[in-house]
């Protein structure tokens, strides 16, 4: 009622008495009294700033509902947008503001705000407590308030984001303080709790035709290189440098294997945030050296579409090779049918200042070997293909928590550019061409005490520089968004309620869209925020499509779904999550069950 500008409301008398024998009715007596506005407000002590700023930042107008929380808020409330920024941005430490009623007539109040501005205060040093592995040098250089600089509240608190962000620490548990001395300079002291960062991934799981896929993983999050040869430092790698390294092995028996390496230095020569990245992979995929499970699925193929026949194994162009799928799998069996490619990224980050420091920028080169053997129904060119990349990305990021976001936003635009071959007068099919175009936006919103908003926007684009498009780098849509194996140079996008890989041209042996798009609303309720292990519960309602052509693509046009999920985060495994969701849409009618699912499950935080 106080809120709603009901100033004098009071409760008169309030009485319990039984109903029956297991309720009781209370009664309660009010007055709410007159319903109180603004009238003047006014400004003492205010020497630095005038009355006229202080008011604009204040933003309460004459007429505006007598609210005192939205008044405490409005002078303390919000880092960087309050009064208390305005003073303490700049270096006033001791400043402090009391709101004091002066008058009363009728509906109308006026207040005075009685300001104190004190002295500037400067940082005298910085104190980190609770850094038990990670190295001093790596917590200071993500530290915003430095000796000598001027006191200033907005840095602290980004300084505790950015802690958190770096994913080292506890983000429940880093907490700020401020320390003054007698000499006006202030000691500013960032306490903090080591949590575990490392991540090992140890899965299996049934890929129905493809039978079993197993991984092993290792991610070192806080490595360190300059120890290798200091034993000593092994638990089981050095660490506490803030530099990442990651390996990680799949597997499908003969028919698949996976190997990957990769190293990141966020921190290029020490003195600024410019990251150094190096990662190189090995796929070998033989998609017809499968089980028994597989061999059957040939033999039972349910129809035609318009791609061709497809069965188990995908979609088989039917005016090139028939009907009999048996007989061509094992045909490509005897050929030893394959499509393997190496590949190397070398990639340079940088942090920007402008528009703001949350943007950054990071520039690529990948070279990629692909050699294809015997898989026509891909479309793809027999033989060794090459492909070479520039990719950029330019990105902004002002998300308060990786594990569980309660605001901020993220957005990412990313182009991937080969060199146009065909227009200096190349024909070679096997020198592969296209520009490729992705963005991807989240906001995350605080809605009502824990619960919390988060809506996302992603969309692809891949086309040429003439002529037809490239069978590679096209788009899958469906299901969970994890690449099983196979993926064969595609980009795979999840959508709940749907089988893998069923939305539109997609799917192993299809031609893959070149455009797609998806909108995802969840709302999220953290069940523990507990470090090792976070769980929090969600409802989505979320809906794509993917598209063989630009003449195709309609952003409404959608596949839809909606259901509930949970993710826990544990720092050994990372993110694990399940979602239960109903497609209300039905993608392929020859499929079983209408291309649809039920359950999905996942293993990462999943961008896409």
């Amino acid at each position: 009622m106080n809120k709603s500008g009901y100033r004098d409301f009071q409760i008169l008398s309030d009485s319990v008495y039984k109903f029956n024998e297991n309720t009781v009715n209370v009664v309660l007596k009010l007055e709410e009294g007159r319903k109180y506005y603004y009238r003047n407000i006014y400004w003492e002590g205010n020497y630095i700033y005038p009355d006229s700023l202080l008011a604009e930042v204040l933003s309460i107008k004459k007429g505006d509902v007598y609210n005192t929380e939205e008044l405490e808020k409005k002078m303390n409330g919000n880092p960087g947008e309050d009064l208390s920024s305005v003073y303490m941005d700049n270096g006033y430490l001791y400043y402090n503001a009391e709101p004091v009623e002066t008058a009363i007539e009728g509906d109308s109040i006026d207040i005075t705000i009685r300001i104190n501005e004190g002295k500037q205060a400067t940082i005298n040093k910085v104190i980190v407590n609770g850094n038990t592995k990670t190295s001093d040098h790596v917590v200071m250089r993500e530290i915003r308030t430095l000796p000598g600089q001027k006191f200033n509240k907005s840095a602290i608190i980004r300084t505790v984001r950015e802690l958190s962000t770096i994913g080292y620490f506890n983000p429940e548990k880093i907490s700020p303080n401020p320390i003054p001395r007698p000499d006006g300079t202030v000691d500013i002291e960032y306490n903090v709790e080591e949590k575990p960062s490392d991540q090992i991934e140890l899965s299996g799981g049934w890929g129905g035709y493809i039978g079993f896929v197993g991984t092993l993983g290792v991610v070192f999050n806080n490595f360190s290189a300059r120890n290798i040869t200091n034993l000593s430092s092994w638990r089981p790698l050095p660490s506490g440098d803030g530099q990442k390294l990651a390996v990680r092995f799949q597997a499908n028996g003969a028919a698949y294997q996976n190997y990957s390496l990769t190293f990141t230095e966020p921190w290029l020569g020490g003195k600024k945030p410019n990251s150094l990245s190096v990662s190189l992979s090995r796929n070998i995929s033989y998609p017809l050296r499968l089980s028994n499970a597989y061999s059957g699925a040939y033999s039972s193929g349910y129809g035609y579409n318009n791609y061709g026949l497809y069965g188990g194994t995908g979609y088989y162009p039917s005016t090139s090779y028939g009907t009999d799928s048996a007989s061509l799998a094992q045909q490509a069996i005897n050929n030893n049918a394959h499509f393997n490619s190496t590949n190397l990224t070398i990639s340079l980050g940088k942090r920007l200042k402008w528009p703001d420091d949350y943007f950054s920028l990071s520039n690529s080169v990948s070279f990629q070997l692909i050699d294809v053997k015997d898989l026509p129904y891909y479309g793809y060119p027999d033989g060794l293909s090459t492909l070479a990349t520039f990719i950029t990305n330019f990105s902004r990021n002002s998300i308060d928590n990786p594990t569980f976001p309660r605001m901020g936003s993220s957005f990412s635009l990313t182009a991937s550019l080969t060199p146009p071959y065909s227009l200096f007068g190349g024909k070679n099919t096997n020198l592969i061409e296209y520009h490729k175009w992705m963005f991807d936006a989240s906001w995350f919103t605080t809605m009502v005490g824990k619960l919390v908003l988060h809506t996302r926007a992603h969309l692809g684009f891949l086309g040429s520089y003439g002529g037809a498009i490239t069978r590679f780098e096209r788009f899958d849509v469906g299901g969970s968004g994890m690449v099983q194996g196979y993926s064969f140079n595609r980009d795979i996008i999840g959508l709940r309620g749907y089988k893998d890989r069923i939305i539109g041209p997609s799917g192993y042996g299809s031609p893959g869209g070149v455009a797609y798009n998806k909108f995802v609303m969840e709302v999220r309720y953290p069940v523990s925020l507990n470090p090792s292990a976070t769980i929090f519960l969600l409802g989505f309602a979320e809906g794509g499509n993917n598209y063989a052509s630009f003449q195709e693509y309609n952003p409404f046009k959608l596949y839809k779904s909606a259901g509930v999920g949970a993710r826990i985060f544990m720092p050994a495994f990372g993110m694990i999550g399940i979602d239960y969701g109903f497609g209300f849409d039905k993608p392929q009618p020859g499929a079983s069950d209408f291309g649809r699912q039920a359950f999905t499950f996942s293993i990462g935080q999943q961008i896409r």
